[in-house]
This record gives structure tokens, C-alpha cells and sequence, in this order.
């Protein structure tokens, strides 16, 4: 059975030699491995958790995705305008590693630290975990938010002369 594959005309030959080059590493990397280095892995295995970052008038706040880790097991810390999340994912030892088909989730230990600016107030951070989120959140200094000024409309003699000067300075 033949397959039929989609003709780009302008893609780039590159491209099929970097999946290529992909597909191979994979293979080989896997090939190399031996059942020790397997579970070697499993053991010592981490993870990077991935979040979202984003920011308004009033604070900074920081969403990582931590599912099935425990509340416990999460350490935040902030130092110098560093903000440090570690935390651990444990392998079920209840289950024996070889009774698995595959094994996909990444269990270990993972560390990210964020270089916060200046216009956060470190001294104003709350955190929270909820279904399997962690929320990071960092007010803004006062002197960092917005602020709204309000503008004057003059009117009478005042205005008037504004406009003579406009208009004998333009003349």
C-alpha cells in the first residue's frame, strides 16, 4: 500500500533533514540506553513545569503547572528580586516499574527562578495551589502603578489670552 504525501513546492530541504536527524537521534539515544539506565532515569528523572506569566496595572503573577504534585512537596522562595519555585514529583512505589507498558509522566525534582523588576513589591506575595496549578502573585509597588492626572479646562479671560498668544505667535 502506497501512501500519498503532500507536495509543498517551497518548502525547505532543510526541514526534512532536521526531522530526519530528529527521528534518528531518538532511535539511537533509546538503542544506547540499557534496562539499568532505564530505571536510573526513572529514579533520578526531572521535569521543567511549564507556566504562564503575565502582568497588569496592579500586580504580577506567575501560573505553573504542577499536577500531581503535593502542596507539601512545593517550595517558593524569593530572595534579592529572585523568585525560586522547586518542588518534587515521586514515582508510586506501590506499583512495580516493570508491571508498566510506559511510562510517560516525568517524575523528579524540578527548580525555576524567575528575575523579577524592580517595580514589584516582594514584601506583598501570596501564593495559592488549585487543581494542580500553583498561583504566584506579586503586587507593584505603589510608586510603579499608574496613576490617572486629571486635567484642568480654563475658561474665561484665561483661555482667551492663551488663544491671542497662539494666534499672534502663528501669524
Amino acid at each position: 500500500m502506497a501512501s500519498i504525501t503532500r507536495f509543498v513546492p517551497f518548502r525547505s530541504p532543510l526541514a526534512d533533514v532536521a526531522v530526519l536527524q530528529n527521528r534518528l537521534n531518538s532511535i539511537f539515544n533509546d538503542f544506547g540506553r540499557s534496562e539499568g539506565d532505564a530505571q536510573e532515569s526513572l529514579a533520578m528523572g526531572s521535569f521543567v513545569p511549564p507556566v504562564d506569566v503575565y502582568e497588569d496595572a496592579q500586580q504580577l503573577v506567575l501560573k505553573l503547572e504542577v499536577p500531581g504534585i503535593k502542596q507539601e512537596d512545593l517550595d517558593v522562595r524569593l530572595e534579592n528580586q529572585t523568585l525560586t519555585v522547586k518542588g518534587e514529583r515521586k514515582f508510586e512505589s506501590d506499583k512495580k516499574e516493570e508491571n508498566f507498558h510506559r511510562i510517560e509522566r516525568r517524575y523528579g525534582s524540578f527548580q525555576r527562578s524567575f528575575t523579577l523588576p524592580q517595580t514589584v513589591d516582594t514584601g506583598a506575595v501570596k501564593a495559592g495551589y488549585d487543581a494542580g496549578v500553583l498561583t504566584i502573585t506579586l503586587a507593584k509597588k505603589e510608586a510603579a502603578k499608574p496613576k490617572q492626572v486629571k486635567i484642568e479646562v480654563s475658561s474665561g479671560q484665561a483661555a482667551s489670552q492663551l488663544k491671542q498668544v497662539e494666534g499672534s505667535v502663528a501669524a
